[in-house]
């Protein structure tokens, strides 16, 4: 059964704001009425031509028929740093690097902000922000 359009709206707009409190030092490279995508501060080689990109992908946010992905690019590089600091959002981690939401209640703010914390000190250590 598809969610409503509301329950969409809010775990968008929550996931969103979490991330603009992350920047800087992220920046956003991309924003719509359905999703947004931040990255590093600092421009990387990547790829096997390690051509120069703008910054190292670190988060977004995509709105979907029956959920909303957070796509999370540190706990891709660092899981187990991960693992004691958000029980409760890890479960919504399908794959490697993708949080699925249906609904508001499975969002711990708290621990949300502590993953995206985490998530920039890493990207700090990797030299992908100031």
């Amino acid at each position: 059964m598809p969610m409503s359009a509301e329950t969409r709206t809010a775990l968008f707009t929550e996931l969103r704001a979490a991330l603009r409190r992350q920047s800087p030092p992220l920046v956003c490279v991309k924003e719509t009425a359905s999703a947004c995508e931040f990255i590093g501060n600092i421009p990387v080689p990547y790829g096997s031509t390690k051509k120069i990109v703008p910054g190292m992908a670190f988060a977004s946010v995509v709105v979907h028929r029956d959920m909303v992905s957070f796509h999370f690019m540190p706990i891709y590089y660092h899981r187990d740093e991960f693992a004691p600091a958000s029980p409760t959002i890890l479960r919504r981690l399908k794959g490697k690097a993708c949080f699925n939401f249906t609904s508001e209640d499975q969002i711990d703010r708290k621990e949300l902000k502590a993953l995206l914390e985490r998530g920039v000190r890493a990207w700090r250590k990797l030299g992908y922000v100031r």
